[in-house]
């Protein structure tokens, strides 16, 4: 009978800031030899006052970094993963260089890999997390030849990862897809020979606020920059990574449209400027006077996505509500409004990015309105006992 191998220690990596710029957060229980590892992790320091490791984000490898623990430590960056936009890595020359870096410091993985994921356009962060799963792959089956592993191999190893690791459902997949984009975009081969099992996607339902929470958390925000972050969001129904990427020229005032380039699915598209929003963004623009992106952060690069995240948090503290609120609740309270004023659902998902109306009609499940015509039983009951 087979049985999993000791538990690794973990190490988990968090977003944080520290005197004004990204960093990444390095936690772990004491452990002498993680310790002493990190010690030589290039760019690595020492918070005194608040005694953790942290790295600068500018000089962080996500893959460096779990290929160099692997043998001792098992990497949770699920949090890291979800919380970081690295704005600055979307440029072609910046991307170009960091793919050179990539495939001379992994010469095990197979030909034409990394240049089919760069010719597919993906997103530096997917390279990265691609490359690290088939290279977990690639050392699991060093003794075969990868062209002979067969699907049922593929299906024990994922098992193994599930049963051992407690690999998430996001992971799983984020695996596979992995695996599968070898196989049948470098290889060629057909979809129909290689299969491998996909876990059951949650159902879970958008959390969105109400348009009395949206009030109260604006009016909670006092410094007009911040005003202007959470308005530009909610007013047009933006994810967090296309608010970071607005230029100053993406606004048009007179069509009343915001222009939004190269969103998810590498697509143009334009959304709503509304009256509300051109009023709070002229005050902020000539308050500010940012200089090419909308909104700026530190010597006028590109604004955080953690600290739209914290200002949010802040401002909804401020106005009393004490559930968790996140910067897409605001995208999905966007959709959720429009809905219940009577917005056709076609035009929600032109406006929010959609490439299926399954996606946008989500959103039919937490309206009001799909509602509002139901009553209680209770209410019947009591009508009935007056």
């Amino acid at each position: 009978m087979q049985t999993g191998n000791p538990a690794k220690p973990k190490i988990k990596l968090l977003p944080g800031q520290y005197r004004g710029y990204d960093i990444v957060k390095i936690h772990f229980y004491y452990n002498e030899e993680i310790k002493q590892m990190v010690r030589t992790v290039p760019g690595r320091q020492w918070n005194v006052e608040n005694k953790y490791w942290y790295i600068p984000l500018k000089q962080f490898d996500l893959v460096e970094f779990i290929l160099m623990f692997k043998p001792i430590a098992d990497v949770d960056y699920s949090i890291l993963e979800e919380s970081f936009t690295k704005s600055v890595e979307t440029s072609e020359f910046h991307l170009s260089k960091k793919l050179k870096i990539i495939a001379s410091r992994h010469p095990r993985l197979p030909a034409g890999y990394l240049e089919k994921l760069e010719s597919k356009r993906y997103s530096l962060n997917t390279i990265r997390t691609y490359i690290c799963y088939m290279e977990d792959f690639i050392l699991e089956f060093q003794s075969k030849e990868l062209e002979q592993i067969t699907s049922e191999e593929i299906n024990a190893y994922i098992l193994r990862l599930i049963r051992y690791k407690g690999i998430s459902p996001s992971q799983q997949n984020q695996r596979i897809n992995a695996i599968k984009f070898y196989y049948e975009k470098v290889l060629g081969l057909d979809k129909q020979l290689y299969y491998v099992e996909r876990p059951k996607k949650s159902r879970s339902l958008p959390k969105v606020l109400s348009e009395e929470e949206l009030i109260s958390i604006l009016q909670a925000l006092t410094n007009i920059k911040h005003k202007a972050l959470i308005a530009t969001i909610y007013s047009s129904g933006l994810r967090r990574s296309e608010l970071i990427n607005l230029r100053k020229q993406d606004l048009y005032f007179d069509r009343k449209l915001i222009l939004i380039r190269g969103a998810k699915g590498k697509k143009d598209r334009t959304t709503v400027l509304s009256d509300s929003l051109v009023i709070v963004l002229r005050k902020y623009l000539l308050e500010h006077k940012p200089n090419y992106w909308l909104f700026e952060g530190m010597n006028r690069k590109q604004y955080s996505g953690t600290s739209i995240a914290r200002i949010l948090d802040n401002g909804a503290k401020r106005a009393g509500i004490e559930k968790k609120v996140t910067p897409h609740m605001l995208r999905h309270s966007f959709a959720t409004h429009l809905l219940e004023q009577g917005v056709d659902i076609r035009y929600i998902q032109t406006i929010l990015g959609h490439g299926s109306s399954k996606t946008t009609e989500i959103y039919t499940h937490v309206s009001k309105k799909s509602l509002s015509k139901i009553k209680s039983p209770l209410d019947t009951i009591l009508s009935d006992k007056q």
